[in-house]
């Protein structure tokens, strides 16, 4: 049987305040345990929540950059359940009317793109922490976290591979630090997303039971974990086993997924609403005000670089994928042409980006400024130097030995582009490689690369290709 996989993806992005979501409790990370936590966080009696405005308006600022209908008003709810880091006994959260409804995201699966329809976005806090390490069986409550503001991005099953699901992930992640909503720090617990998996034959329009995976804290393991489940679900359903629902973990170590508990269903959570905090009104002002703060968004950068450059979707989604690095493209090309804009892009998503990965970098710790990259690329454009030759002054750029003029008159690396003195060292070759030359007149076409590797080896790599290849096909011709 052909079977059909289908994803939706619920995300916790931690808002990027600096107190908590109904306390003045601070929120950096990495604070010893239970340091950060007040009177409000831990539920002591007679303690009443105050809801904080920075909170509110970063949902906003998210649903405005994805189309989405702001409610007002939007109501918060209890959702009881018991957990040991849970110190109320409930997380306030919204369910029925959230603050966040539809809207849409566009992502880029290779060549094509897709667009994912979100359901909705709600404003809720965070649980504590339980630690299980070092306590020699028994379990520490860290409510450092508890209260922390978070905003729960649910989308719609839209997604059919674990490659569409990484993808959704990946342009959320850019959207909300985009937008300077949240850090997306993963390693940190910013920014995690719950997979909710199932498959169904190919053609039924029913829905499949579907598992859902918890806390994937890096785009490895998302991808990981949707594939290992999938193949999971359909072996049980081939061997005539109904599927649980059911939530389960990721264990990165074995590859596998394996279930903690039975899937609770909205009824059993007892949502009611909170009788301790108003419904939210978001008055037009306030809305509009947002609304004018608002950054280009990453689709109207994407068009424009592809409008303005010729550049493909892909690879201007890969300049949109920080604010930052678009910023940076954006000083780099600054009244270039078309042409020179695509070369430019060409190696900010080649050399810079892979030397920028390789050493753990951000686009603004690069060692090569967009000054230095564009005056590189003006003399690869003007033909002062190849691209061959472009690939070690950018190592010397990123060394620290200057920008790319100095580098070149200090190293005599400047391109040969005299015809005549090309054809002296074209004619020395041919000279020297007569069988060469009679294997490529005999139809083997990989004597001429071998040919024009001679002619660059004889000048240094100096000579322009574009001429060495001209010169050597005119002259074997003849």
């Amino acid at each position: 049987m052909q079977w059909e996989v289908v994803i939706g993806l619920e995300t916790h992005a931690q808002l990027s305040t600096v107190s908590k979501i109904f306390s003045g409790a601070p929120t950096a990370f990495g604070a010893e345990p239970n340091t950060q936590a007040c009177g409000v966080d831990i539920a002591l009696p007679g303690v009443l929540p105050v809801l904080n405005t920075g909170a509110v308006e970063r949902a906003i600022r998210f649903g405005l950059a994805v189309g989405a209908t702001i409610n007002s008003p939007s109501i918060f709810a209890r959702k009881n359940y018991f957990y040991p880091d849970l110190p109320k006994g409930y997380q306030i959260s919204q369910y029925e009317r959230p603050i966040v409804e539809g809207g849409t995201l566009t992502i880029q699966v290779g060549d094509a793109a897709k667009t994912v329809r979100l359901t909705r976005a709600h404003l809720e806090e965070d649980a504590g922490k339980s630690l299980h390490e070092d306590f020699h069986g028994h379990t520490g409550i860290d409510l450092n976290r508890a209260g922390t503001p978070l905003l729960e991005i649910v989308s719609e099953p839209d997604m059919r591979s674990a490659e569409e699901a990484v993808a959704y992930a990946k342009a959320l992640h850019a959207l909300v630090r985009w937008i300077d909503v949240c850090d997306g720090n993963m390693q940190e617990g910013s920014f995690r997303c719950d997979a909710n998996v199932s498959v169904r034959p190919v053609g039924a329009k029913e829905l499949g039971t579907r598992r859902e995976i918890k806390n994937l804290n890096s785009f490895r393991f998302l991808q990981q974990a949707i594939e290992y489940e999938v193949r999971w679900q359909i072996n049980e359903l081939e061997d005539g086993r109904a599927i649980q629902q059911a939530t389960v973990l990721f264990d990165p170590d074995s590859g596998e997924t394996r279930m903690m508990r039975t899937k609770e269903d909205a009824h059993d959570y007892r949502y009611f609403p909170d009788p301790d905090l108003l419904p939210l009104e978001v008055t037009v002002e306030r809305l509009e005000a947002v609304r004018a703060a608002m950054p280009p968004l990453p689709q109207a950068r994407q068009e424009k670089f592809c409008h303005e450059y010729g550049l493909t979707p892909y690879d201007a989604g890969l300049l949109t994928a920080s604010r930052e690095l678009a910023d940076y493209f954006e000083s780099v090309v600054a009244g270039a042409d078309a042409k020179t804009g695509k070369l430019c892009a060409n190696w900010i998503n080649g050399a810079l980006s892979a030397r920028l990965n390789e050493e753990g970098l951000e686009i603004a710790q690069s060692r090569v400024s967009a000054t230095q990259l564009r005056g590189m690329v003006d003399r690869i454009a003007d033909g002062t130097i190849s691209g061959k030759i472009a690939k070690d002054i950018f190592d010397a750029i990123w060394a620290g030995e200057g920008d790319a003029d100095a580098i070149i008159a200090a190293k005599g690396l400047k391109q040969i582009s005299d015809s005549g003195e090309i054809e002296k060292i074209v004619d020395q070759v041919l000279a020297a490689n007569a069988q060469q030359v009679a294997d490529f007149r005999a139809g083997k076409e990989k004597a001429f690369n071998s040919l024009v590797g001679q002619v660059m080896k004889a000048s240094r790599g100096k000579a322009n290709p574009q001429q060495v290849n001209d010169i050597l096909r005119r002259k074997l011709a003849s």
